[in-house]
């Protein structure tokens, strides 16, 4: 398998290339020269098979000729044998016709660690076997960091940095990325917004002498890897209910696009999937374009579920590119236009096709409350602040016979205050974090600019390596 960039001036390049690699020198994002195609008996074939071999068999294509099968098993097994739940992403049913899939099991109970337990395992492995070293620059709004942090720690061909805006996060996200000291992870807190910190780590691998001399690469969903990840429990989710004899759609909370885009990716794959609902909370740039084609940032608003706190949205470049027929230079202009003037033109006929097997919706602050009490009282389900608009966004349109799946992506604990507003319930911490705010923090707040954080990566790879 080769991939490509989306902007069309990057050379293609093996899986372990563009693993190691994360962002094209062009500024694009890689995506596979070809899409794999699993017939209606394959996926038949997988209905009976635990987690991670089901996850081994669907990512196999997308690795071929870099990490061979019976490895990707292995590490596949390895990477989920600490989650708490034996199904690894359970299905919970909370109405008629909806259902929940819980992707907080992980060590940092948020579906960031589906992909990203699997992620630093594919790592390891490449860079023992090249015998090389990397730096992993990330951006987070919330669970990211952490998930990589959990992921990566105490591996010694690995230096992480991860950037998270200052004073944007739950205290519980906060403290789960900066109370981890092992001396290969450092902690920068940006005096702004995720997206400045998603443009910052993209400004370092622009930056060639400085993505060299770091030897950069990307655990963010700009990591083609990150994706591949994702896919499988989709899968899961709709073989558990009928599939591929039976159609399904996923709702999905969605901030940076990865989550709802590895769902359709395996709609690309040959999964039955009818529609894709995305939900978004007052950061609404996202509903507003797959409503009504108005793709035009906003200045970025705190929320109650600030891992959605995005005007930016990395992956949507994947999917126009596709729908785009991979007109790599149309979507270089689009999206370079984008970031110059903060609207997007996306022609009719792309937006209308987008259009019609995607919908938006968006819950403020207070509907946001009011939903997730809504739900405890009729469901006794606690759903966090982000999962709550997938739910919602699932309930909207969800269509009769077709099973709703809305992903749930957080455990309701990473936000205490809200579930207690909401609720009266203050969800406790597991036992494995019982003592998070009683743990020694260590980050450093620098300004957003990018020399200055240049210099702060530096220092901080300089510090671990000694």
């Amino acid at each position: 398998m080769k991939y490509v960039s989306t902007r069309g001036q990057a050379p293609a390049r093996s899986f372990s290339d563009i693993l190691l690699a994360g962002l094209a020198e062009d500024g694009g994002l890689f995506m596979p020269e070809t899409w794999p195609q699993f017939t209606a008996e394959d996926w038949r074939d997988m209905r009976s098979l635990p987690y991670a071999q089901l996850a081994a068999r669907v990512m196999a294509p997308f690795m071929a000729g870099s990490i061979d099968q019976k490895t990707l098993l292995r590490l596949c097994r390895d990477a989920y044998a600490n989650f708490d739940h034996a199904a690894i992403a359970p299905l919970v049913q909370i109405e008629d016709g909806l259902f929940v899939q819980e992707l907080f099991h992980g060590p940092t109970l948020a579906f960031k660690d589906m992909a990203m337990q699997l992620l630093g395992r594919l790592f390891d492995h490449v860079l023992t076997e090249r015998d090389e070293r990397v730096t992993i620059v990330g951006a987070t709004s919330g669970d990211t960091g952490s998930a990589a942090i959990e992921a990566c720690k105490g591996r010694e061909r690995l230096s992480v940095v991860i950037l998270h805006p200052e004073g944007r996060t739950s205290d519980v996200q906060r403290r789960q990325m900066t109370t981890v000291l092992d001396p290969n992870i450092s902690n920068l807190a940006v005096q702004g917004t995720f997206d400045d910190c998603q443009d910052l780590v993209k400004a370092m691998f622009a930056d060639m002498p400085f993505r060299n001399e770091m030897r950069l690469s990307a655990v963010n969903s700009i990591n083609w890897a990150r994706i591949a990840a994702q896919i499988p429990y989709y899968v899961y989710a709709a073989l558990s209910l009928g599939a591929p004899d039976r159609e399904i759609s996923f709702a999905v909370p969605t901030g940076n696009f990865g989550n709802v885009l590895a769902a359709w990716v395996a709609r690309r794959m040959g999964l039955p999937v009818r529609h894709l609902c995305v939900g978004s909370n007052r950061n609404d740039i996202l509903t507003r374009f797959l409503n009504t084609n108005d793709m035009t940032a906003r200045a970025v608003v705190p929320s109650l579920s600030p891992s959605m706190d995005i005007q930016v949205s990395s992956n949507f470049e994947r999917l126009l590119f596709e729908f785009l027929d991979r007109d790599s230079e149309s979507c270089a202009s689009l999206m370079t236009g984008f970031r110059q003037t903060g609207k997007m033109d996306v022609p009719e006929s792309v937006w209308s096709s987008i259009h019609g097997l995607f919908s938006g919706l968006a819950l403020d602050d207070e509907a946001t409350t009011t939903e997730i009490r809504n739900v405890h009282q009729k469901s006794q389900y606690l759903a966090d602040p982000h999962t709550i608009i997938g739910i919602a966004a699932g309930r909207k349109f969800r269509q009769p016979g077709i099973p709703m799946v809305a992903m749930a992506t957080a455990h309701p604990a990473k936000f205490p205050d809200a579930m207690r507003a909401a609720t009266g319930i203050f969800p406790a911490l597991p036992p494995s974090l019982a003592d998070l705010f009683d743990r020694e923090e260590r980050f450093r707040v620098v300004p957003n600019t990018l020399n200055l954080v240049e210099d702060a990566v530096r220092s901080g790879v300089l510090n671990n390596d000694r």
